[in-house]
Protein backbone atom coordinates (compact mmCIF):
# COMPACT_ATOMS: atom_id res chain seq x y z
CA UNK A 1 0.00 0.00 0.00
CA UNK A 2 0.96 3.13 -0.81
CA UNK A 3 2.37 6.06 1.90
CA UNK A 4 1.16 10.27 1.07
CA UNK A 5 3.58 12.74 2.24
CA UNK A 6 1.37 13.63 4.88
CA UNK A 7 1.78 9.91 6.37
CA UNK A 8 5.77 10.05 6.11
CA UNK A 9 5.88 13.15 7.36
CA UNK A 10 3.55 12.44 10.81
CA UNK A 11 5.89 9.09 11.06
CA UNK A 12 8.99 11.32 10.45
CA UNK A 13 7.56 13.64 13.54
CA UNK A 14 6.66 10.62 15.22
CA UNK A 15 10.23 9.09 15.39
CA UNK A 16 11.84 12.22 15.88
CA UNK A 17 9.81 12.60 19.51
CA UNK A 18 10.68 9.33 20.14
CA UNK A 19 14.70 10.23 19.86
CA UNK A 20 14.63 13.06 21.94
CA UNK A 21 13.60 13.42 25.51
CA UNK A 22 13.50 17.31 26.09
CA UNK A 23 12.63 20.04 23.15
CA UNK A 24 16.06 20.83 21.83
CA UNK A 25 17.00 24.65 21.65
CA UNK A 26 16.49 25.70 18.45
CA UNK A 27 18.99 24.72 15.37
CA UNK A 28 20.94 21.87 17.91
CA UNK A 29 20.66 18.55 17.16
CA UNK A 30 21.48 15.43 18.31
CA UNK A 31 23.68 13.42 15.73
CA UNK A 32 23.00 10.06 13.78
CA UNK A 33 19.79 8.27 13.10
CA UNK A 34 16.46 9.60 12.34
CA UNK A 35 17.39 13.23 14.03
CA UNK A 36 20.21 13.36 11.58
CA UNK A 37 17.86 12.85 8.68
CA UNK A 38 15.05 15.15 9.65
CA UNK A 39 18.31 17.88 10.43
CA UNK A 40 19.75 17.64 6.32
CA UNK A 41 16.35 17.30 4.87
CA UNK A 42 15.42 20.40 6.76
CA UNK A 43 18.64 22.00 5.98
CA UNK A 44 18.44 21.17 2.46
CA UNK A 45 15.33 22.74 2.04
CA UNK A 46 16.05 25.67 3.92
CA UNK A 47 19.17 26.64 1.48
CA UNK A 48 16.72 25.66 -1.29
CA UNK A 49 13.95 28.10 -0.09
CA UNK A 50 16.70 30.99 0.42
CA UNK A 51 18.09 30.34 -3.16
CA UNK A 52 14.47 30.15 -4.64
CA UNK A 53 13.04 33.67 -2.47
CA UNK A 54 15.36 34.81 -0.10
CA UNK A 55 15.60 35.45 3.62
CA UNK A 56 12.20 37.53 4.03
CA UNK A 57 10.06 35.11 2.15
CA UNK A 58 10.96 32.08 3.93
CA UNK A 59 8.47 29.93 5.77
CA UNK A 60 8.35 27.72 8.45
CA UNK A 61 5.60 25.21 6.96
CA UNK A 62 6.80 25.57 3.63
CA UNK A 63 10.24 24.19 4.88
CA UNK A 64 8.48 21.65 6.63
CA UNK A 65 6.61 20.08 3.60
CA UNK A 66 9.57 20.51 1.11
CA UNK A 67 11.76 18.37 3.71
CA UNK A 68 8.90 15.76 4.15
CA UNK A 69 9.06 16.46 8.33
CA UNK A 70 6.09 17.55 10.32
CA UNK A 71 5.87 20.97 10.88
CA UNK A 72 5.88 20.42 14.59
CA UNK A 73 8.98 19.00 14.27
CA UNK A 74 10.57 22.10 12.52
CA UNK A 75 8.54 24.55 15.13
CA UNK A 76 10.10 22.93 17.89
CA UNK A 77 13.33 22.10 17.04
CA UNK A 78 14.57 25.56 15.32
CA UNK A 79 11.66 27.83 16.46
CA UNK A 80 11.97 30.53 13.91
CA UNK A 81 13.33 31.03 10.44
CA UNK A 82 16.29 32.99 12.19
CA UNK A 83 16.92 29.45 13.99
CA UNK A 84 16.49 27.49 10.64
CA UNK A 85 19.37 30.44 9.09
CA UNK A 86 21.56 30.04 12.21
CA UNK A 87 21.77 26.35 12.08
CA UNK A 88 22.64 26.36 8.41
CA UNK A 89 25.15 28.73 8.50
CA UNK A 90 27.00 26.33 11.16
CA UNK A 91 26.30 23.15 8.74
CA UNK A 92 27.92 25.41 5.74
CA UNK A 93 30.69 25.91 8.16
CA UNK A 94 30.73 22.16 8.44
CA UNK A 95 30.69 21.26 5.16
CA UNK A 96 33.25 23.71 3.59
CA UNK A 97 36.52 22.70 1.72
CA UNK A 98 39.51 22.42 3.47
CA UNK A 99 42.69 25.22 3.17
CA UNK A 100 44.86 24.74 -0.12
CA UNK A 101 48.76 23.31 0.52
CA UNK A 102 50.41 24.48 -2.54
CA UNK A 103 53.68 25.01 -1.06
CA UNK A 104 53.82 28.80 -1.29
CA UNK A 105 52.12 31.56 -0.10
CA UNK A 106 50.98 33.04 -3.42
CA UNK A 107 49.90 29.55 -4.28
CA UNK A 108 47.71 28.98 -1.52
CA UNK A 109 46.14 32.93 -1.87
CA UNK A 110 45.05 32.39 -4.84
CA UNK A 111 43.83 29.38 -4.29
CA UNK A 112 41.85 31.02 -1.35
CA UNK A 113 40.50 34.03 -3.94
CA UNK A 114 39.40 31.21 -6.20
CA UNK A 115 37.56 29.78 -3.65
CA UNK A 116 36.07 32.98 -2.71
CA UNK A 117 34.87 33.82 -6.59
CA UNK A 118 33.51 30.31 -6.70
CA UNK A 119 31.21 30.55 -4.12
CA UNK A 120 30.37 34.29 -5.09
CA UNK A 121 29.48 33.33 -8.78
CA UNK A 122 27.75 30.41 -8.47
CA UNK A 123 24.16 30.82 -9.10
CA UNK A 124 22.45 29.03 -5.95
CA UNK A 125 25.16 29.81 -3.38
CA UNK A 126 25.53 33.99 -4.88
CA UNK A 127 21.62 33.76 -3.36
CA UNK A 128 22.36 31.67 -0.45
CA UNK A 129 24.97 34.23 0.82
CA UNK A 130 23.00 37.48 0.01
CA UNK A 131 19.80 35.62 1.88
CA UNK A 132 22.17 34.80 4.74
CA UNK A 133 23.76 38.23 4.59
CA UNK A 134 20.05 39.84 4.37
CA UNK A 135 19.03 38.06 7.68
CA UNK A 136 22.25 39.10 9.65
CA UNK A 137 21.73 42.60 8.70
CA UNK A 138 18.39 42.51 10.69
CA UNK A 139 19.26 39.97 13.09
CA UNK A 140 21.97 39.60 15.92
CA UNK A 141 21.26 35.67 16.45
CA UNK A 142 21.94 35.49 12.51
CA UNK A 143 24.73 37.80 12.47
CA UNK A 144 26.56 35.77 15.36
CA UNK A 145 26.12 32.70 13.55
CA UNK A 146 27.26 34.61 10.48
CA UNK A 147 30.35 35.98 12.43
CA UNK A 148 30.70 32.34 13.36
CA UNK A 149 30.83 30.93 9.97
CA UNK A 150 33.44 33.47 8.89
CA UNK A 151 35.62 32.91 11.66
CA UNK A 152 35.41 28.79 11.20
CA UNK A 153 36.55 29.70 7.67
CA UNK A 154 39.27 32.42 8.06
CA UNK A 155 40.90 29.93 10.77
CA UNK A 156 40.44 26.88 8.37
CA UNK A 157 42.59 29.26 5.95
CA UNK A 158 45.13 30.30 8.68
CA UNK A 159 47.91 28.09 8.50
CA UNK A 160 48.94 29.29 4.84
CA UNK A 161 50.32 32.59 6.46
CA UNK A 162 51.73 31.14 9.38
CA UNK A 163 53.53 28.37 7.18
CA UNK A 164 54.60 31.36 4.61
CA UNK A 165 56.33 33.23 7.75
CA UNK A 166 58.60 29.94 8.91
CA UNK A 167 59.28 29.44 5.32
CA UNK A 168 60.76 33.36 5.29
CA UNK A 169 58.05 34.57 2.45
CA UNK A 170 56.33 36.60 5.36
CA UNK A 171 57.44 38.44 8.79
CA UNK A 172 56.05 35.98 11.17
CA UNK A 173 54.12 38.61 12.90
CA UNK A 174 52.00 39.05 9.80
CA UNK A 175 48.21 39.09 10.96
CA UNK A 176 46.87 35.58 8.85
CA UNK A 177 43.14 36.78 9.30
CA UNK A 178 43.82 40.03 7.97
CA UNK A 179 45.97 38.73 4.79
CA UNK A 180 42.97 36.20 4.64
CA UNK A 181 40.32 39.40 5.11
CA UNK A 182 42.13 41.45 2.50
CA UNK A 183 40.93 39.40 0.18
CA UNK A 184 37.45 38.55 0.92
CA UNK A 185 36.70 42.18 1.18
CA UNK A 186 36.94 43.85 -2.22
CA UNK A 187 35.55 40.76 -3.62
CA UNK A 188 32.52 40.92 -1.05
CA UNK A 189 32.11 44.64 -1.47
CA UNK A 190 31.32 44.12 -5.27
CA UNK A 191 28.78 41.42 -4.35
CA UNK A 192 27.23 43.01 -2.00
CA UNK A 193 27.33 46.72 -1.80
CA UNK A 194 28.01 47.96 -5.58
CA UNK A 195 26.71 44.79 -7.27
CA UNK A 196 29.19 44.64 -9.86
CA UNK A 197 30.03 41.21 -12.20
CA UNK A 198 33.14 39.46 -10.35
CA UNK A 199 36.12 38.03 -12.81
CA UNK A 200 38.70 36.43 -11.87
CA UNK A 201 40.75 39.65 -12.27
CA UNK A 202 39.17 41.00 -9.84
CA UNK A 203 40.23 37.86 -7.58
CA UNK A 204 43.48 38.30 -9.32
CA UNK A 205 43.79 42.08 -8.13
CA UNK A 206 42.46 41.26 -4.56
CA UNK A 207 45.28 38.73 -3.90
CA UNK A 208 47.95 40.34 -5.30
CA UNK A 209 47.16 43.79 -3.10
CA UNK A 210 47.18 40.98 0.03
CA UNK A 211 50.32 40.01 -0.90
CA UNK A 212 51.90 43.44 -1.59
CA UNK A 213 50.35 44.50 2.12
CA UNK A 214 51.71 41.23 3.53
CA UNK A 215 55.32 41.58 2.54
CA UNK A 216 55.28 45.37 3.25
CA UNK A 217 54.16 44.61 6.57
CA UNK A 218 50.94 46.47 6.54
CA UNK A 219 49.31 43.16 7.78
CA UNK A 220 51.07 42.86 11.00
CA UNK A 221 49.41 42.29 13.82
CA UNK A 222 49.27 45.43 16.06
CA UNK A 223 48.95 45.48 19.74
CA UNK A 224 45.31 46.03 21.37
CA UNK A 225 44.52 49.44 22.47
Amino acid sequence: MSVTVAEQAALMEQETRLSESQPAVPGTVRPGGRTAKVRAAVLEATEDALAATGFHALNMDQVAAAAGVGKTTVYRRWGSPVGLVTDLLHDMADRSLPSADTGTLEGDLRANGALVLKTLTDPRMAAVFRAVIAAAACDEECADALRGFYRARLTEWAPVVVRAGERGELDRDTDALEVLRAISAPLYYRFMISREPLTPADADRAVDAALAAARAGVLATRPEG
